[in-house]
């Protein structure tokens, strides 16, 4: 099973395993940025482990954890292709401007989900050979899954390309285009007892949402 896994790398790795949890079933450990690479290259080439089959890369942006805890969660899903079964989470906490090892090396398949990770939420993957956009283009300004993102910024911030014979439509206005009950970041970031994340929640009365780092704990999720 997973937890073999999760053993495994403590047996190795010791108390650079920072934490470990199994939530629903996602067993997961906690590492420090330093050790990502290693620990994932491990991962992959441990006859136990053996999670030959890159699933996944993304990131989760808990601005409201800070400065007790790095704003940025790096998460990291592999499976067992040999054992058809063993998955697991790999986790690391990065603070605003900080880097991590790319994994290229390790499954090529991380190319273009860490190019996402960067486009999305401005997060450098170091020795990427080619860390640039994939899904905006080059002239956008900011990385708008990071939820301080303005909401009322109207992109693009330039000029249209001008094309022989091409009319194009407009950008959208400040009032289209947005998610729904979406509001002022810094507001409910100030009064800490609201709202943190635009959801359909918002019109329910909720002070919390399952986005917020405290939401799973228990912390509000009845108020």
């Amino acid at each position: 099973m997973s937890k073999r896994v999760i053993e495994r790398l403590k047996a190795q790795f010791g108390e650079r395993i920072l934490e470990t949890h199994d939530y629903r079933g996602d067993d997961t450990a906690v590492i420090a940025p330093g050790d990502w690479l290693e620990v994932a290259t491990f991962l992959k080439h441990d006859g136990e482990c053996a999670m030959n089959q890159f699933v996944d890369l993304t990131a989760v942006d808990f601005p409201e954890r800070e400065p007790e805890l790095p704003r940025f969660d790096v998460v990291l899903h592999l499976r067992s292709l040999s054992s058809g079964y063993q998955r697991v989470r790999l986790k690391a906490r990065l603070a605003e401007n900080q880097g991590i090892a790319s994994l290229i090396k390790v499954w090529a398949g991380a190319d273009w989900a860490e190019r996402e990770c960067f486009d999305m939420f401005g997060i450098k993957f170091e020795g990427h050979p080619d860390l640039r956009r994939v899904l905006l283009y080059e002239e956008f300004v900011g990385h708008p899954l990071r939820k301080d993102y303005p909401i009322d910024r109207t992109q693009p911030l330039i000029p249209y390309r001008q094309v022989d014979g091409l009319t194009k439509l407009p950008p959208f206005g400040q009032d289209e285009g947005q998610p729904f009950g979406r509001i002022q970041w810094q507001q409910r970031l100030d009064g800490r007892d609201n709202q943190v994340s635009p959801a359909i929640a918002v019109q329910l009365g909720q002070k919390r949402a399952l986005s917020d780092s405290s939401a799973h704990e228990g912390e509000g999720a009845k108020e």
